[in-house]
């Protein structure tokens, strides 16, 4: 099975409610889809996330670096799929989240040609998948109501957005379990919010006010590793990495230096399956758990992500609810959602047949 041609297409998908952090504001979300036509029946499918503020990539840069990738793997044969990956890793660097959209589109092919879920060949279902609902940053009285309304959907683990303002987030927190505390598991994600000392004040003070919070995701600035091992030294809670691993000899680094506790892995920031597996094997070897989450990602990199997460048993966290944000879904097929609960297709591959026209659920093509 030979790699024929690769194309992409922008697409916009309004979210159901303004998403925020405390690095951006997004209130529609941009995609990239990814085709990867074959000399056989087969087309694999794919999608990338353009997040600059974060990866470094735009819409545009991510179209041009899939070209330049087609250019570099097109007329290779999948049944060397090794050197595929190799020379797709290698053929320019960084552009991690086209690198993802590709790699996904090709483990989709490589399981539609023995007609096998993408989770099979990956390892097999070996464990459930119960998504968090992430709170988005902003006023207490929203966000104490956002929490409510997730706990009525069936969701029992919140992972709430914090950062910028330690006070602020601290009164955050306090009321989100008043109100709803008891009945659900809480997280927290500063996106890089809080300098080292605020981040240990923070840890602190929840742990003094009995907030059952169970892990801190990337208190700090992402290239500050001692300041990430500054604040796991200090605070009770689990620290977790997320902007601070792209790669696995990040994760390697920052394991030696005693800066984590947990790694967030996510396809965009890597470049894909290939590469999410091997962080997740240096993981494993040090004792270290992981997430799986995505950037504000439509269904069809969701369901990849969904794929390597049921097949791999260090990552057992996951927070791969951006689709549910989401006022339309651009594939026919994928992952789909009971509550947190996350349902994986049987069908071969990802599960997705094609991508919806324009006409389809709103669904703007650029």
């Amino acid at each position: 099975m030979k790699i024929r041609r690769i194309t992409t297409e922008p697409i916009s998908i309004p979210l159901k409610q303004v998403f925020r952090t405390a690095l951006r504001t997004v209130t529609t979300l941009e995609n990239i889809l990814v085709n990867v036509e074959t000399d056989s029946e087969y087309t694999g499918y794919g999608s990338a996330a353009p997040t600059a503020v974060i990866t470094g990539e735009t819409a545009g840069s991510i179209a041009d670096a899939v070209a330049h990738i087609g250019a570099a793997i097109e007329g290779m044969d999948l049944a060397g799929h090794e050197l595929v990956f190799q020379r797709l890793n290698r053929c320019l660097v960084g552009n991690n989240s086209a690198k993802a959209a590709v790699d996904m589109a090709l483990y989709d092919l490589l399981a539609k040609s023995l007609g096998i879920p993408l989770y099979r060949l990956l390892g097999g279902n070996i464990q459930p998948l119960e998504t968090d609902i992430t709170i988005s940053l902003d006023t207490i009285d929203r966000m104490v109501e956002d929490s409510r309304a997730r706990l009525a959907e069936g969701f029992t683990i919140l992972k709430i957005k914090v950062g910028n303002n330690p006070e602020l987030d601290i009164e955050r927190l306090e009321q989100i379990y008043r109100s709803v505390g008891s009945e659900v598991s809480m997280r927290i994600d500063a996106n890089q919010g809080w300098q080292p000392k605020e981040a240990v004040y923070v840890g602190r003070e929840i742990a003094r006010r009995g907030i059952p919070v169970e892990l801190m995701e990337q208190p700090v600035a992402a290239r500050r590793y001692r300041d990430l091992a500054y604040v796991k030294k200090r605070v009770l809670l689990p620290v977790y990495a997320d902007e601070s691993v792209f790669s696995g000899a990040e994760a390697l680094e920052l394991i030696r230096i005693g800066a984590v506790d947990g790694i967030n892995i996510k396809l965009m920031k890597c470049g894909g399956i290939y590469n999410a597996r091997k962080i997740a094997a240096i993981a494993e070897a040090a004792g270290i758990p992981c997430m799986i989450g995505s950037m504000m990602e439509c269904q069809v990199s969701v369901t990849a992500a969904a794929h390597l997460a049921a097949a791999t048993s260090t990552i057992s966290i996951m927070d791969l609810d951006a689709p549910l944000f989401c006022s339309s879904n651009p594939a026919a097929g994928g992952i789909s959602y009971r509550g947190s609960e996350i349902v994986l297709p049987d069908e071969p591959g990802l599960g997705i047949s094609g991508f919806n026209g324009s006409s389809h659920h709103g669904v703007k093509r650029s």
